[in-house]
């Protein structure tokens, strides 16, 4: 085919489609029978926080391009109008289904646990007055009820907020109302209590230490609503939920001082558009029609659901309601071999290079490498990149432990981190308080490579440490995300590295990168380039093989660079966790390229490519998925890895492994959709197959104290699976 017929809009699944066919999977685990009740609990919360923020930001997004009169189309060819059509279509039937999984199955699996979600109409009197006493004493003084009339306007209800609407009629002539006039008010549920109030068991639980009741928070406000408003009389309650636009807009350009200028925006952002109303399924066609108004929001835009509001919340019950038989036995972190006994993480990295990967490795060397260099007196400089990482933990200290002892450190915190911002605004001021270098990157690009120098002096010259990884400097997600840490202290990676935070630091030209490749400077380029020897080996009869793993897959030029490959009959394997827009399996198009899913407990977040095959075998690793956004509107690095240990490593245990699994992994269809991959025996389940590696090479002690650490049963998953 032609390079005009590789642009067919056919040959494109839609960006926000694909992603919402993520969601989907995410769902399918909340699916699952043979998956622990907890671990069902908590993939009903995740896809219900995927689709606030794929809310917030893309159907924000797209509405606004609508209403602005976008014609402009991706590469699959779909308007704005035609988008949120498919995904209103699309959003209500899993929504739908997520509903029926909680009625269902969640909510009596729940109850023959001994744990109870009661319903305000099947209470016993102790809940009810249990139930009373809370409202009372605890939620009434923080409640203020809010009329809606010609003097009170409609409230602005901040975003992801939950509230109840309240109609009534007055019992008798109330300021000019008569008895038959009907009022209408809401009541902000407030965000400071538990979404789940506990009340005393149910005297039918036959469970024991295992009995707990709970009534959701906003449920018990609506149950006692007329104690708000005296003299009225309740026709009826609602909760409802509002989810707004909440991307922010400004010109980095014409700003002065970007730390102002977000903080300005941050304030400013709680007043976008609504784009989402949720309530409860009983709420009248009245009570509907008076909110859509309020909050100008289409038939389309609101979702009518039988079961508790921002089901998220929901995952705090394994905390509330502790049953170690309801949740998965996942395995503690392992002390990497290379670290065991070792005297420090520099004198292992002087010796060689180190590929980690996370969460079966422990994430310890990371944040350990920072620390020893903040103690070090021989340490000059620390320079690190932070996109995400935990306000309080580990690294942050240390980078002001290092200014504090005279280094020179400089930390480049990326304010743009979408819904993170505040987080990292509060952090930065700390570092720069403590007298660490803070930048906040280069105008027009958000600087998302995972990248540490240390400078360190040794003899007479100097010697370079570098960390690379694909996830951020987060010990908290490290347990969470699958991701890769790479140790060296090579020279030319050091020079390239070097390089790097002069360019983001200070003003330097792009230099002729010997072992890295930077975007938006040449990463798009060199992953094309390597695409097309492949397709070049296989046009001349020799061996050639591509395998991808990433997050996402957008980028039009590196798909249609995939489809000239398969066509020249190069073997393609791309392991894709969320995005696809590459339809695999088309006939003279993509017959070659095979396409897989993997959505487990931890969420693959690691990239990693491959090109060639035998002695000219290429393998890097990067922060950059192959979207536009990361190729050109952000700062990103791809690396090499070119020591042979890790790079076996990388082969048969980060891809080998995701490439036989059966059991976690759904191949995609040239339609758009996902099935299955078949079932077969031994059954291969990566991330189970990857846990029990862990666990037969568990170090109880070792040399370096702290570095075996042990999973929190409170973990939360932080998803960024919207487009992080």
């Amino acid at each position: 085919m032609s390079e005009k017929d590789l642009n067919e809009p056919e040959l494109y699944i839609n960006r926000e489609l694909s992603w919402l066919e993520f969601n989907a999977r995410v769902l399918e685990e909340a699916l699952d029978p043979e998956l622990p009740l907890y671990e069902r609990i908590k993939f009903l919360g995740i896809f219900s926080s995927n689709l606030d923020e794929f809310f917030m930001v893309r159907v924000a997004g797209l509405k606004q391009q609508f209403l602005s009169g976008v014609t402009e189309t991706p590469a699959d060819g779909k308007l704005p109008s035609e988008q949120l059509a498919g995904i209103s279509a699309r959003c209500h039937d899993l929504v739908s289904e997520q509903y029926r999984c909680w009625r269902e199955e969640v909510l009596p699996a729940l109850k023959q646990s001994g744990v109870e979600i009661v319903s305000t109409d099947r209470m016993s009197a102790a809940q009810r007055e249990g139930a009373l006493e809370f409202f009372r004493d605890t939620a009434f003084p923080a409640l203020t009820p809010l009329a809606v009339d010609p003097g009170h306007p409609f409230p602005h209800l901040r975003n992801k907020s939950l509230n109840v609407a309240v109609m009534l009629v007055p019992d008798q002539p109330i300021m000019g109302r008569s008895p038959n006039e009907t009022a209408f008010a809401v009541v902000q549920v407030p965000s400071i209590f538990s979404r789940l109030v506990e009340l005393p068991p149910s005297p039918k639980c036959t469970e024991g230490e295992h009995c707990k009741s709970f009534v959701l928070l906003g449920e018990l406000i609506a149950m006692h609503a007329g104690r708000l408003f005296p003299g009225y009389r309740v026709l009826e309650t609602a909760v409802f939920r509002v989810t707004r636009n909440w991307d922010m807009e400004f010109d980095e350009e014409e700003s002065e001082d970007l730390l102002s200028t977000i903080e300005e925006e941050l304030r400013r952002r709680d007043r976008g558009a609504a784009v989402r109303m949720e309530i409860n399924q009983s709420a009248s066609d009245e009570m509907h029609a008076i909110l859509q108004e309020a909050l100008n929001l289409e038939d389309s835009d609101v979702y009518s659901v039988d079961g508790p509001l921002d089901l998220t919340d929901l995952m705090s019950i394994p905390k509330l309601a502790p049953n170690a038989s309801l949740q998965l036995d996942v395995p503690a972190p392992v002390m990497p071999r290379e670290f065991r006994g070792a005297e420090s993480v520099l004198s292992v990295i002087q010796q060689q290079d180190v590929v980690l990967h996370h969460p079966y490795d422990s994430f310890d060397p990371v944040t350990r490498l920072v620390e020893e260099a903040a103690d070090d007196p021989d340490v000059l400089a620390i320079k690190q990149t932070l996109y995400r990482t935990s306000p309080d933990g580990p690294i942050v200290r240390a980078l002001s432990r290092a200014a504090e002892n005279g280094k020179q450190v400089a930390a480049l915190v990326e304010l743009k981190a979408r819904f993170d911002e505040e987080r990292n605004i509060a952090w930065a001021k700390t570092l720069e308080q403590n007298g660490v270098h803070v930048v906040y990157g280069v105008v027009g690009l958000k600087t998302h490579c995972k990248v540490t120098l240390i400078v360190r002096r040794e003899g007479k010259g100097i010697r370079r440490y570098m960390h690379l990884g694909t996830g951020n400097y987060n010990p908290d997600t490290a347990k969470l995300y699958t991701d890769l840490s790479f140790f060296t202290c090579r020279k030319e990676i050091a020079e390239d590295v070097s390089a790097l935070f002069n360019l983001l630091t200070g003003y330097s030209n792009a230099p002729n990168w010997k072992r890295l490749a930077v975007a938006p400077i040449d990463l798009h380029n060199k992953v094309l380039r390597r695409i097309k020897e492949e397709e070049d080996f296989a046009q001349d009869g020799k061996p050639a093989r591509i395998i991808a793993k990433m997050n996402s897959l957008v980028d039009p030029r590196v798909i249609r660079a995939l489809y000239r490959a398969s066509q020249a009959g190069v073997q393609i394997d791309l392991i894709v966790r969320g995005i696809c827009c590459l339809r695999p399996g088309v006939p003279g198009v993509s017959e070659n390229i095979r396409v897989i899913s993997i959505v487990d407990r931890f969420l693959e977040h690691s990239r990693v490519f491959v090109f060639g095959e035998g002695e000219r075998q290429r393998i890097y690793a990067s922060s950059a998925d192959w979207m536009p956004r990361n190729f050109q509107r952000r700062v990103e690095v791809m690396f090499p890895i070119e020591d042979p240990a890790g790079r076996k490593r990388i082969m048969e245990e980060v891809l080998g492994i995701c490439l036989q699994d059966n059991v976690k992994a759904r191949a995609l269809q040239p339609d758009g959709t996902y099935i299955r991959v078949p079932a077969g025996e031994p059954r291969i389940q990566t991330q189970v197959v990857l846990s029990e590696r862990a666990r037969e090479q568990r170090v109880v002690s070792g040399a370096l104290d702290g570095l075996v650490e042990k999973p929190a049963p409170e973990e939360q998953p932080a998803q960024r699976a919207a487009g992080q």
